[in-house]
């Protein structure tokens, strides 16, 4: 596995920065183990339509291809992240060759696909061929004549998480199925699987339930799986924390929507959170104090270059870096204790040493503390100028965290209030004032998923001289009332659906080409020759939407010009 220890300087040798340096969060080493149901109906194509995008995958099929969807971006975009693929009520059985002392498979009928670990390039190939080679699919994927307790299949997550991944942070074992009900008229079965369940949860694996409804049933999680899907509580399980909601069931009667929804609901929940800082000090009052955590939700992507390859020799090498400091004038190396640092003042070069430099910079410990509130109306747009930090509790310092927090945040909502605060992020950081702002938690209605976690912001707020006045305009210039009048007609047709804009529709073009680059030197694919662009305008829809109406326009200024 990828050694994560990115090079840093030194703890002395850190430079004073007003912008926190984003290649210092804590990424979180996240480890997620697909579990996916063979069965009959698993198995069971949608019913043909008339759609002209119509898709024939079945849930299992339509499951896989969601794991190598998700294979595909981690492989690039998170390479210290473990992936692994485990079927259930299949004929056949696998798990590392282990055997039982009669020599019986160790888990009848779990058949261990990918095994948990970083992706390499053949598992995404193995994974690949599985999903469009029809012969490998229908010879693997029969399903078993006997029924599979479901406590063996969580087992067997449990051993793969512990022998694994068992320092990792973040594991999650994502249950995709359409059978809410495994052991109806078995009791002893249910409290077998509810405790393999605590078990997970009690080693730190979070697990998310993937439900799939038939076309005839709906999926009911009270029959069974609300025994064994958690929620992410914290250490205070009496808390008031507001919890992200389930997954809504996907539909199997359209191929599309199935996959189309199995997608989505796993992309909103496979990112792993990164950590700005972790149990930093919230002191509401004077001895007051609770712990919190920073996440960054929003951030800018962009290609980044985790290690550099050499490429000349037989095989592509990982080069280790080393830096060396050298005089100017006679080019002989230089040691780090001949390094002084100093500014410029007054044309001359003032040295100080670094303790001197330590102590001033250091305005004290990171903490968040209150100073006081104020109502939302006095927070403007333009007053957010940096990425807001999403803070939530953490009771890994102070227990009742989540109680405090959550009585904080329902308070600021209810009373449509903000609190401004003193922030330090970190040691040697500078102070900020920011404020913070409390979200509710809303759901996307047609998907189910989550769009905005509840929670709190903290926004940076602007000094003084980060407010720059508007230009002086001489002459305010209007266009006459009929050419207003004609452009709010083409404005009007060219209205987005719903009337908002989904970044989610429109990824990065740039970044999407970088990456299906590498994936294909990866892969040994062919490189493709145009990239996916869906940025770019759909001109004869527009054409056909307003083209008379841009020439009534034009028309019209014409008019008013002569």
């Amino acid at each position: 596995m990828a050694d994560e220890n990115k090079w840093r300087p030194p703890a002395g040798d850190d430079d004073e920065e007003e912008e926190i340096d984003e290649a210092a969060y804590k990424t979180v080493k996240d480890a997620v183990l697909f579990v996916i149901e063979v069965s009959p109906s698993m198995l069971t194509a949608p019913p043909p339509t008339d759609a002209k995008k119509a898709d024939t995958d079945s849930p299992t099929s339509a499951a896989l291809k969601c794991a190598y969807a998700l294979m595909q971006q981690r492989i690039i975009s998170n390479p210290n992240d473990m992936m692994g693929v485990l079927l259930y009520g299949t004929e056949k059985s696998k798990f590392n060759g282990e055997d039982d002392a009669s020599g019986n498979p160790a888990y009848p009928h779990c058949y261990l696909l990918t095994d948990l670990d970083v992706p390499a390039a053949e598992d995404v190939k193995a994974l690949k061929t599985l999903v469009e080679d029809d012969d490998e699919f229908k010879d693997l994927m029969v399903p078993s004549k006997e029924k599979v307790a479901m406590a063996n299949v969580l087992f067997c997550a449990n051993q793969i998480f512990t022998t694994k991944a068992p320092n990792f942070s973040s594991r999650r074992l994502f249950i995709i199925t359409d059978n809410d009900d495994p052991h109806a008229n078995d009791k002893p079965a249910k409290s077998s699987a509810a405790v393999r369940a605590k078990d997970l949860y009690d080693l730190g694996v979070l697990i998310e339930l993937f439900p799939i409804s038939k076309p005839d049933q709906e999926f009911e999680k009270r029959k069974f799986y609300d025994d064994i899907v958690y929620n992410q509580s914290p250490t205070d399980p009496e808390a008031p924390a507001p919890m992200s909601g389930p997954t809504k069931a996907s539909s199997s009667s359209d191929g599309i929507s199935l996959l189309a929804s199995l997608l989505s609901n796993i992309n909103s929940k496979a990112v792993a959170r990164r950590a700005l800082f972790s149990n930093i000090p919230f002191e509401l009052g004077p001895g007051f104090k609770i712990s919190v955590k920073g996440y960054i939700i929003f951030k800018r992507q962009e290609p980044q270059r985790s290690c550099y390859v050499w490429l000349s020799g037989e095989k592509a090498q990982i080069a280790t870096g080393v830096t060396t400091r050298t005089a100017e004038d006679t080019a002989r190396a230089v040691d780090k204790a001949e390094i002084k640092k100093a500014y410029k003042f007054g044309g001359e070069q003032i040295p100080f040493t670094v303790e001197e430099i330590a102590s001033l910079r250091n305005f004290g410990d990171p903490v968040i503390r209150i100073l006081g509130f104020k109502p939302m109306s006095m927070l403007p747009v333009w007053a957010n100028l940096r990425p807001a930090t999403f803070i939530y509790p953490s009771e890994d310092d102070y227990v009742g965290s989540t109680r405090v927090f959550a009585a904080l945040h329902a308070k600021l909502l209810s009373s449509r209030r903000i609190g401004v605060v003193w922030y330090i992020a970190r040691a040697n950081a500078a102070p900020v004032i920011a404020a913070l702002y409390p979200s509710a938690e809303h759901f996307d209605p047609e998907k189910g998923t989550q769009t905005t976690p509840p929670g709190i912001w903290l926004i940076p707020l602007p000094y003084a001289n980060d407010i720059r006045a508007n230009p002086e305009i001489s002459t305010l210039i209007r266009a006459p009332e009929p050419l207003i009048d004609r452009m709010r007609t083409v404005v009007q047709q060219l209205q987005l659906p719903k009337a908002r804009y989904d970044p989610a529709k429109y990824p990065n073009p740039a970044l999407q080409w970088h990456y299906r680059i590498l994936q294909a030197l990866a892969l040994d694919e062919e490189l493709p020759e145009k990239a996916e662009d869906r940025t770019v305008p759909k001109y004869r829809q527009i054409d056909k939407r307003v083209g008379e109406y841009a020439l009534e326009w034009g028309r019209e200024l014409q008019a008013q010009h002569q």
